[in-house]
């Protein structure tokens, strides 16, 4: 059985064309993957979940996101870093959630429960048919989710995609808000081209754990603010919509209270 840290990013595998990198590798190694989360990495060796983790996707202040392999086949791993004070800057109606679970005073506790969340709603998610990474497995601060990608590697965002018929992606959008609102009976509540991936023309919604139920009362400003994002962007793009016109194509009107009686 090879020891926690040959797992994450190994050094010797085909795989790294350039050597080079390795210095970069390990320093990534000493960013993300603290013993606690080593051992966690090899317990989902261990599960059959992944065989190792390869190298970097995406990374930023409170995590990042790694491709696995897993037989012939990719996978991505999130690890949210577990020393990290940015993540206590979570909005406060992510923290109400989160407050059902664990003390936001108890800082790993908080992680867990936020990739536990995320795990759930991906889930949810997948069962709506809504097009995001599937979830196979979660624990402590590591999640294990489908790659979005092929060999040539992970898609981009939208925000940095080449995108050729931004009516198209207009149309993709309302298919896939519209499942989220509908059938997920969610509001991600951060949807932006930053968060949305561009694979073979069409998108992935990414970045779901601080998504609330369409009942929460925030749920239909999350989404106006959402739904404008979008509308700015494929305006940019040469694509008019109306944000309104948007909004009830997704089926936020829906959220909105009925009007008081006269």
């Amino acid at each position: 059985m090879p020891r926690p840290e040959e797992v994450a990013l190994p050094s010797r595998r085909e795989r790294f064309e350039d050597r080079r990198k390795e210095a970069s590798h390990r320093d990534l190694l000493d960013q993300f993957f603290d013993h606690r989360t080593l051992l966690a990495v090899s317990r989902l060796v261990n599960q059959g979940l992944i065989d190792s983790i390869d190298f970097p996707i995406a990374t930023g202040k409170e995590g990042g996101v790694f491709r696995a392999t897993r037989g012939d086949e990719y996978r991505a791993v999130k690890i949210y870093r577990i020393a990290n004070a940015t993540f206590r800057n979570l909005p406060a109606y992510a923290l109400d959630e989160l407050r059902r679970e664990t003390s936001v005073r108890n800082y790993g506790g908080l992680i867990f429960a936020w990739t536990r969340r995320e795990h759930t709603i991906l889930g949810r998610l997948a069962d709506a048919k809504v097009r995001a990474p599937y979830p196979y497995g979660h624990l402590r601060n590591c999640l294990v989710m489908e790659f979005v990608g092929n060999e040539a590697g992970a898609a981009p965002r939208l925000l940095d995609a080449q995108v050729d018929d931004p009516e198209a992606v207009y149309q993709d959008l309302v298919l896939q808000i519209g499942r989220m609102v509908r059938d997920a009976r969610l509001v991600h509540g951060d949807l932006s081209p930053y968060n949305t991936l561009l694979f073979e023309g069409r998108v992935v919604l990414i970045d779901v754990a601080q998504a609330v139920t369409v009942e929460h009362p925030q749920a239909l400003a999350l989404l106006e603010r959402d739904i404008a994002n979008f509308a700015r962007f494929v305006g940019r793009l040469g694509f008019e919509v109306d944000p309104e016109e948007f909004l009830r194509a997704v089926g936020g009107t829906d959220l909105r209270p009925p009007p008081a009686e006269a």
